[in-house]
């Protein structure tokens, strides 16, 4: 998954939907993995349990894994060529559902930086949108092609790897970081050479530059990837079992007509709550629901329908450990630094200054992100080389590692029909390795000459060792996140903006160079293993090979020409986009942005004690990680995350609240009613998520069109509300 929001990616499996979760640039794992529902190993644990039971007898054995395969259900039913699976309906539909999704991550990355998996609601939309239309052309006798799941897995891979580039592109970490209005915020590195503000041309440029070369990476390894080591890949797992279930004659109607329920209502919602926003502070959002001085330390409730679904679908245990982030930092942390005000830093200081209070919400909150994934990107590689040893050798006892697309060799009898099956059909539409060598050459030649042309701070000998040494790290990130559902994107990412940076130098503009630097490792390898993922979904799908990169390619296309006019409509829509206290404040471009002054600049630049601080809490996370790993899975989900409660530390913990409360919903709804919950949840909090994203779209044409809302609801105190109408009084 992408990861998909510091860019770290928080992919945990969620209670219901068997999706991932991403923290907003954070792609560590953490959170409570539960099993991914019907994955291959469990069904072949069940066999292996039903074949003891039965005392071992094939007759019964037989009739169990009929029982349990997927592909049985399916195995009088014509698979498609990989032309067929991509129809201009599929490729239609997928603009349509990336257009939707790319506003929804942008509003997310815009705000508070927290994005969950949206393969769920992609694929669910993806397949209620043709089914439909599929239906209607039945009934009148015009319809050619019957919808199948390798068309809907088309779909899925396009929608997803379009909306991911609007997290992947930067729009709310390291490119809004490079603009003048993020650099103002700082005192350091504030000059011309290291400021680059967003232009719709350059940044669809950039995209195309570094967003196709990851695609490329691996290919040659798909089929050691997903055959020889059987990586599982959870999300894509998830993902492929959703669609299958979707396509078995039982079908999906009731979840496709609660997520459509959901959606409106959010919808009308949010439309609702804008006639209430005619000015600074008014609406819904500033309720002050547990007092004004809580308020003020932002504890209240936002009437956000978007994080109430978001708080639906990430574990109890991520909700709880953001809440406590808050607890920790607003409500205890930044009350008892405020009252050293004068004495660890100037008194006539603002608190959005980054050398006062402002600096200690900002470097601490860096300090845990950065102490959770190095931790974790140690611990993902400790797991990842001794398992590429294993595997080689035990490929190496027997014969040479099967690396040649023409390796067909026999099956093994003894594995289900469900593998026999999806081997042959994986196997099949092969990708010929001489295209993927020639395309990542190509693709590095042209972002080797043209990333220079956009940003000069960067030299063509920067590009080239970064295009050495990407694949390596494309292939362990693959790796990992096909072990753990992890993918350290962001992490790879940060060294970058580090390595770089300090190589260019701050006379040179080494601050944008690191972050220009950022975007061009994150992207190689988060698409790198985004790529996996799908291609796990298609081996479980028996979607082609083919058909799974040509739509990959696609998406990957359509969003970087989306998601640069997505955030550019936000851009011009909201002049105070990225400004601190307002509706869109871009919280992690600041945090790049001081990154790479950190790693030009060093430390002279933070206030007193901070960097003291910052030890502790650096320390203070690999603590926490460490107690997590050595404490037992039943211990270890009463153990806060500590990159989920790093992020209110900058936020506040308003948005916690509206997480907590989806929480709180889908408890009481599986005490009363577990099935239920299991089977609607994911529906539920879709509809939430993409109806109240989707408004941001007419909202957004309402600013450019300067219409605006009729009334404003503000909440004063008694106090000041005796004052304004004295006031009043005296101009009547």
């Amino acid at each position: 998954m992408r990861g998909a929001s510091l860019h770290y990616c928080l992919q945990c499996a969620p209670a219901s939907s068997s999706t991932s979760f991403l923290i907003s640039e954070m792609e560590s794992g953490g959170g409570e993995q539960r099993s991914v529902e019907m994955s291959e190993q469990g069904q072949m644990t069940q066999r292996r349990g039903m074949k003891e039971e039965n005392g071992g007898t094939e007759a019964a054995a037989e009739g169990y894994q009929e029982m349990m395969s997927i592909e049985k259900v399916f195995e009088g039913k014509r698979i498609p060529p990989w032309r067929e699976q991509l129809t201009s309906r599929a490729i239609g539909v997928s603009f349509f559902l990336s257009v939707m999704f790319s506003v929804i991550v942008m509003k997310l990355n815009l705000t508070t930086g927290i994005i969950p998996s949206l393969n769920v609601s992609a694929g669910l939309l993806g397949f209620f949108f043709v089914k439909t239309w599929t239906k209607i052309l039945e009934k009148s006798g015009l319809l050619k092609h019957t919808f199948t799941r390798q068309e809907n897995t088309v779909i899925q891979t396009c929608v997803v790897a379009a909306y991911g580039i609007a997290f992947s592109g930067g729009f709310g970490s390291y490119l809004f970081g490079m603009s003048s209005r993020t650099a103002n915020q700082t005192t350091e590195a504030n000059n011309s050479q290291d400021i680059k503000d967003p232009h719709l041309g350059w940044m669809i440029g950039f995209l195309f530059l570094v967003s196709f070369i990851g695609l490329f990476s691996l290919v040659p390894l798909r089929k050691i990837m997903i055959i020889d080591y059987k990586l599982s890949y959870p999300s894509g797992t998830a993902t492929a079992h959703l669609i299958n279930g979707f396509h078995t004659p039982q079908g999906a109607k009731k979840q496709v007509k609660t997520l459509g329920k959901f959606f409106v209502g959010s919808f009308v919602w949010g439309f609702f709550q804008w006639f209430y926003t005619a000015g600074d502070d008014c609406g819904f959002v500033q309720f002050p629901t547990l007092g004004l001085q809580a308020y003020k330390n932002r504890f209240y409730f936002d009437f956000s329908a978007t994080y109430v679904g978001v708080g639906m679908i990430c574990p109890y245990l991520v909700n709880i450990s953001v809440l406590l982030g808050g607890i920790l930092s607003w409500g205890i942390m930044w009350p008892l630094i405020g009252n050293r005000r004068g004495s660890w830093f100037p008194a006539q200081l603002p608190d959005s200054s980054l050398h006062g209070l402002q600096g200690y919400r900002v470097f601490i909150s860096i300090a845990l992100i950065l102490g959770d994934g190095l931790y974790n990107f140690f611990k993902v590689l400790s797991k990842t080389i001794p398992a590429i040893i294993s595997h080689a050798r035990s490929k190496s006892m027997a014969s040479a590692m099967p690396v040649s697309d023409i390796d067909h060799s026999v099956i093994d009898t003894t594995v289900s029909f469900d593998d026999q099956r999806r081997t042959e059909l994986f196997l099949k539409d092969q990708i010929p390795k001489k295209y993927a060598f020639l395309g990542y050459i190509a693709i590095a030649v042209i972002s080797i000459i043209g990333i220079p042309h956009v940003f000069h701070q960067l030299k063509w000998y920067h590009i080239l060792v970064t295009y050495i040494f990407a694949p390596v790290l494309a292939f362990c990130n693959a790796y990992g996140c096909g072990l753990t559902d992890w993918s350290l994107a962001s992490t790879y990412g940060k060294l970058a903006i580090f390595i770089f940076g300090a190589w260019v130098g701050s006379s040179h503009g080494g601050v944008l160079a690191g972050l220009a630097a950022c975007g061009v490792m994150m992207n190689i390898v988060s698409t790198a293993s985004d790529l996996m993922q799908d291609f796990k979904t298609g081996y479980l799908t028996l979607a082609s090979p083919r058909s799974m990169f040509i739509s990959q390619v696609i998406g990957t296309a359509m969003g970087c020409v989306i998601s640069p006019c997505v955030f550019w409509l936000f851009y011009k829509s909201f002049k105070d986009l990225g400004i601190p206290g307002t509706e869109y404040p871009a919280p992690f471009a600041l945090v790049y942005r001081n990154m790479a002054i950190l790693g030009v600049d060093g430390f002279s630049s933070l206030p007193k004690h901070c960097l003291t601080l910052c030890y502790v809490f650096f320390a203070g996370a690999i603590f926490i990680n460490l107690l997590r790993d050595l404490a037992g899975k039943k211990c270890a989900r009463y153990i806060p995350l500590p990159m989920a409660m790093a992020i209110p530390f900058y936020l506040g913990p308003y948005f916690a609240i509206d997480m907590c409360m989806g929480s709180l919903i889908l408890f009481i709804w599986e005490r009363l009613d577990k099935a239920k919950a299991d089977a609607f949840a994911s529906a539920v909090a879709s509809g939430l998520i993409c109806g109240d994203g989707i408004w941001t779209l007419p909202q957004s044409f309402l600013a450019l069109a300067q219409v605006k809302p009729p009334i404003c609801m503000k909440f004063l105190s008694r106090k000041t509300n005796d004052m304004v109408d004295a006031f009043l009084n005296k101009l009547s």
